[in-house]
């Protein structure tokens, strides 16, 4: 169970991935800047860990962009480390790794989950469309050297879209890459929210089982979360205070039934009848995928 921290504004990153479940990037950038005043964000976090009922195992650096970018993070990095002994960690796409002042403002967090989608130029290039100066060989090599530096645990996670980087030529090629990298677990991860193009389909259950063996037995594929609710309190909210916790949530990721009600700690049947009013209000939209509805915020509809 994490605390998630919004480091940038809105879709500011240094990709634009086709499978992001956030939508395409409207602000794509490799330059760094501050965002959101450091206080301000470090006075959230404070108050959130004092008043949160539930059991929080990480203080997750992350948001609605590539958090690296935030150039503040070493700073918060450290200031988090002065009122609280939960384990930061910090999910980043790996694109800012090269930066020695990158890896620098990191190496406090106790977790760091970089991505790595592709290794040959032309498969980078159509699944995370990044910024014209970002090269790829410098990301490799960023990566290669923040795992030899980094004192933390490394989760490194690929993102597998089907007929754009899950060609067994790439696939060897990145597996190849990754089992010189000094980290503690590879994890395979395919699209399952509503992705930023309709294009961007997910790689089957037993495609990525044969992935699998490919790599070596750090590798793992990520499935469902499926940790038991702690419910608490949370059921008393008022209505205006669980319609406006939902907004929260499914404005930073689509979420599913079970998603918002394992993350809010709100039975189901009462998250469904809340998302059912707020869809027929226009606050929020249904959009099944696969098998699964979700939940996506209505950007078009002021916030209520």
């Amino acid at each position: 169970m994490s605390l998630g921290v919004d480091m940038v504004t809105f879709k500011t990153c240094t990709f634009d991935c086709v499978y992001c479940q956030l939508g395409v990037t409207t602000v794509e950038t490799a330059d760094r800047q501050a965002f959101v005043p450091k206080d301000e964000v470090l006075k959230e976090i404070r108050e959130t860990l004092t008043h949160e009922t539930k059991k929080i195992d990480f203080v997750t650096l992350s948001g609605s962009g590539e958090p690296t970018l935030n150039s503040d993070i070493g700073k918060i990095i450290d200031e988090i480390k002065l009122f609280t002994d939960i384990p930061i960690a910090v999910l980043t796409n790996g694109s800012l790794l090269y930066r020695a002042d990158v890896r620098k403002d990191l190496s406090k967090a106790d977790l760091v989950v970089p991505s790595l989608d592709a290794v040959a130029d032309d498969t980078f290039v159509k699944v995370n469309r990044p910024c014209k100066s970002l090269k790829l060989d410098d990301i490799i090599d960023g990566l290669r050297v923040f795992t030899e530096e980094f004192q933390g645990k490394i989760w490194l996670e690929i993102m597998l879209v089907r007929g754009i980087n899950d060609d067994p030529g790439e696939l060897r090629r990145i597996s190849e890459i990754v089992r010189k990298l000094r980290v503690d677990k590879i994890q395979l991860n395919t699209v399952v929210r509503p992705p930023a193009e309709d294009y961007a389909e997910p790689i089957s259950y037993d495609e990525m089982q044969s992935i699998l063996e490919l790599f070596d037995d750090r590798a793992e594929v990520i499935v469902d979360f499926d940790k038991p609710i702690d419910h608490g309190t949370n059921n008393e909210s008022s209505p205006e205070l669980t319609e406006s916790r939902i907004i929260s949530l499914i404005k930073r990721h689509p979420c599913t039934i079970d998603d918002m009600s394992k993350s809010l700690g709100i039975y189901k049947d009462e998250i469904a009848k809340y998302a059912d009013i707020m869809v027929d209000r226009g606050v929020i939209k249904r959009v099944k995928r696969g098998d699964r509805w979700y939940y996506e915020f209505s950007s078009d509809i002021e916030e209520r």
